[in-house]
């Protein structure tokens, strides 16, 4: 079963970390993906740019809206996302609780993917 760890962070405190902690923060990710890849859990991911650089979709009254930001007014933000095939949710959760930015004050989503369709 695939599922999807979305990696939330408040961009601001993000931002406020010393460049040195976010440096390592990002190189544990790097290490983590390696072993991810090697223990054939790794599917796909990505470090998404800030959400300030986002642009939301909407339908109103069956005409498009379109409108600069993220989708919802929240805290976090999705950071970046990783896509891991899994025997079950609580192996989901071991992965996700070794994510970088969890010590940082981030915070994971893992959420089951529906339909994985392969192309």
């Amino acid at each position: 079963m695939q599922y999807l760890l979305m990696c939330c962070f408040d961009e601001q405190r993000w931002e406020a970390l010393p460049e040195s902690q976010r440096a390592e923060i990002m190189s544990a990710y790097q290490t983590l993906e390696q072993e991810l890849v090697k223990s054939g859990h790794y599917r796909a991911g990505a470090k998404l740019k800030q959400s300030s650089s986002a642009t939301s979709v909407r339908l109103k009254n069956g005409r498009p809206a379109i409108t600069d930001g993220p989708f919802a007014e929240t805290k976090e933000q999705i950071g970046g996302y990783h896509l891991v095939e899994c025997n079950d949710l609580d192996e989901a959760i071991a992965i996700a609780l070794r994510i970088p930015t969890l010590p940082a004050g981030g915070s994971i989503e893992v959420r089951p993917v529906a339909h994985a369709k392969q192309f």
